[in-house]
């Protein structure tokens, strides 16, 4: 993170540089905050959320060996900085200019830093989202303000993508050794597939001071009786077809079962709707969110490839190994889902992101209550309904259970450090500025 920082003032010096030598552009006489939009027909910000969502959805548009967190990460942070220099209530991410105009236009600012990063890192979309990009333009009306707007985001965009160029994340992952002792990970059936992101833990947080900042420690023995009791219940709970768990937990095993970032994008995108946050609240918002995100699993692969602790599946069919007299072996076992995300089982992603995400929408709300119904990203059709953020928290965890890929204190575990990484986000980024408003109230 550090380094990030030094990378960018160099960029910002510069860019500072040219917008207060270009004539009045970003120069506002009376520097009053007045209304410099129109409404649009839907926040901007959930607009180009959604958007990165449908990329990373397609098959074949996300690079296997570039977690789509970081492409989250890089846009929202670049649209929250550039509201963010127009209205100027917070402390920035990474970009502050000087003498942007606070009549500058908020969305148009929004709209070009989301359209530049994407074009960036989505090339082949270049079409769809420069029609997506004039459409969201067209509802603003056309003047100054607008074109200062634009200009703020498209700089803004540069610097953001100009300080993440070298963080790493184009390193080809280091070959893995699979080991052969009892509670090693292993290539999982049926499908015995490759482990992935055995790199990523070496790429630059976005916030975090090192991915090993909150590192955990290692599992429990094979031999306690947590482990025990945690490899029995998912041997029950989580086995195919299972005649222990309810009809409703096989269920929530198998709703889950996609990208656990993707679904609390969508349900912030129903809480910012529903709340109606402005554009700056907004911006802000889905950057603590997805910056927590993509912190959250730099760091669980720190820890799973730190600690390579073998998945329930491999546990199950091998228990006459682990030497512990409470597991019984069953050679034939498969989990409710069918086949297990390809890396070590400690901790647990899905843990870790709900937890982050809870953390970040109870702290930025003030509440924990809010109704709100969850679609599936594999289960096309199928809803399920919460009356608070920790209880989608606490289904999203426990699905790993019921879908037969973690043990309980995988996910005990993922949730800690899920907590860690959200608290540090929230607590020491996108803060109030108090010197600006001090000066906005004072004008």
């Amino acid at each position: 993170m550090l380094k990030l920082l030094f990378a960018v003032s160099l960029v910002c010096a510069s860019l500072t540089a040219q917008v207060t030598t270009q004539t009045n552009t970003f120069t506002d006489e009376t520097n009053e905050k007045t209304s410099s939009s129109a409404p649009q027909s839907l926040n901007p910000i959930v607009q180009w959320n959604r958007a990165l969502l449908v990329i990373v959805r397609t098959p074949g548009a996300q690079s296997p060996t570039v977690h789509p967190t970081r492409s989250f990460a890089i846009m929202h942070a670049a649209i929250y900085d550039a509201v963010n220099n127009i209205d100027r209530t917070h402390r920035p991410y990474l970009v502050r200019f000087a003498g942007v105009s606070r009549r500058a236009s908020e969305a148009a600012a929004a709209d070009t830093a989301a359209h530049a990063v994407l074009i960036a890192l989505y090339p082949d979309f270049q079409t769809t989202l420069d029609k997506q990009l004039d459409q969201l333009l067209a509802e603003i009306p056309d003047g100054a303000h607008k074109n200062q707007g634009i200009k703020v985001g498209e700089m803004v965009a540069d610097a953001i993508l100009d300080a993440r160029s070298g963080d790493g994340s184009t390193a080809q992952p280091p070959p893995f050794v699979f080991g052969n002792a009892p509670g090693d990970f292993q290539s999982t059936p049926p499908n015995f597939p490759k482990p992935h992101f055995t790199e990523w833990s070496r790429v630059t947080p976005f916030a975090l001071e090192a991915a090993n900042q909150f590192r955990p420690g290692p599992p429990r023995d094979l031999t306690s009786d947590t482990y025990a009791n945690a490899f029995n219940e998912v041997k029950s709970l989580g086995i195919a077809n299972s005649t222990t768990a309810t009809a409703d937990q096989a269920l929530t095993g198998r709703f889950w079962n996609g990208a656990i970032q993707n679904y609390w994008n969508e349900i912030t995108q129903t809480a910012v709707l529903a709340h109606k946050l402005s554009i700056p609240e907004s911006a802000r918002l889905f950057a603590l969110l997805n910056l927590a995100f993509a912190d959250d699993v730099i760091a669980f692969y720190d820890a799973k490839y730190t600690y390579n602790f073998w998945r329930p599946v491999t546990a199950i069919r091998a228990a006459d190994t682990d030497n512990n007299p409470e597991t019984v072996a069953n050679p034939n076992w498969l989990p409710e889902v069918g086949k297990t995300t390809p890396d070590p089982s400690y901790p647990g992603a899905h843990a870790v992101i709900s937890a982050s995400g809870a953390f970040v929408l109870r702290k930025f709300f003030k509440q924990n209550q809010f109704d709100f119904n969850v679609t599936s990203e594999v289960l096309p059709g199928v809803e399920r309904s919460f009356r608070s953020f920790s209880a989608a928290q606490e289904e999203a965890t426990l699905s790993r259970i019921f879908a037969g890929v973690h043990f309980r204190s995988d996910l005990t575990t993922g949730k800690e450090l899920g907590d860690d990484i959200g608290a540090f986000v929230f607590d020491h980024f996108l803060q109030p500025d108090d010197r600006d408003l001090r000066l906005n109230r004072d004008k």
